[in-house]
């Protein structure tokens, strides 16, 4: 059984005293595929180090997450187009808006989302949003650049049923993590009226680790607890589901 961790940050420093061991219990479960979301400036250095040191393992995006965007951005954006001008990243993420935190930036949230998917269609690959409090603002603007040839995932989904819907409608796929497992969350629910032809697994580690670890730190081995969770709710092999979320996220990633 293979399985692909389509969102996980074990770049971050809670991974540093054990780094390559997470990694290789990942391996172990079947889990042959990491694929790292940029931040900003502080976090790509020890992101292409990982991946550079796992080569076939460990897969980077590039781009501005929307916590991060403050008065300088357009610098920040500007290290990016350099980047993509060295070489190819498997997408532009994680990008999008976050209105939980700071809305002190929220103009400027928007336009660095406009800029970054424009310049994933430049680029012919996908988007990875990160969309907290801010699902129908993120539909919205997805929907305005959406010409036929934008895909991606909306990262971490925990909407209603109709924000599911309008998402797939528009090509997009849904990325689900620990927060599957937690009694209150409601996804389970969500989730039995839905496609696996729409779902891509993740983790967020070392954030939000799924029963039995939650408050814990995260790895990329626990998505295997994502996916039997999964199998529970729709009553599958978890083998069938494992084959239908990694060919999902063969096929937007292009690895």
């Amino acid at each position: 059984m293979q399985l692909i961790d389509t969102h996980c940050h074990i770049y971050a420093d809670a991974f540093n005293t054990d780094r390559k061991e997470m990694i290789d219990r990942a391996v172990k479960e079947g889990i042959n595929k990491l694929l790292m979301p940029a931040i900003d400036t502080t976090t790509y250095q020890a992101m292409l180090a990982l991946e550079q040191e796992h080569p076939g393992t460990c897969f980077s995006m590039m781009g501005l997450h929307p916590c991060s965007i403050k008065t300088n951005f357009k610098e920040e954006l500007a290290v990016i187009y350099k980047y993509f001008e060295q070489r190819p990243f498997i997408a532009v993420g994680e990008i999008g808006l976050d209105f939980y935190w700071d809305l002190s930036f929220k103009e400027e949230q928007y336009h660095a989302f406009h800029e970054q998917i424009e310049l994933a269609l430049h680029y012919g690959i996908p988007i990875v949003i990160h969309s907290r409090e801010s699902t129908d603002e993120c539909i919205g603007i997805v929907k305005e650049h959406q010409r036929g040839k934008l895909k991606g995932v909306f990262h971490c989904f925990g909407g209603s049923k109709e924000q599911a819907q309008k998402i797939i409608d528009l090509g997009f796929y849904l990325g689900i993590g620990g927060v599957l497992t937690f009694k209150k969350a409601g996804l389970d629910v969500l989730m039995k009226g839905l496609n696996l032809n729409n779902i891509v697994l993740e983790t967020d580690a070392p954030y939000l680790a799924p029963a039995p670890f939650r408050g814990k730190r995260n790895e990329c081995s626990y998505v295997k607890y994502v996916a039997e969770k999964l199998a529970e709710i729709k009553q599958l092999p978890i083998q069938e589901v494992a084959a239908i979320t990694t060919s999902n996220a063969q096929s937007l990633f292009s690895i």
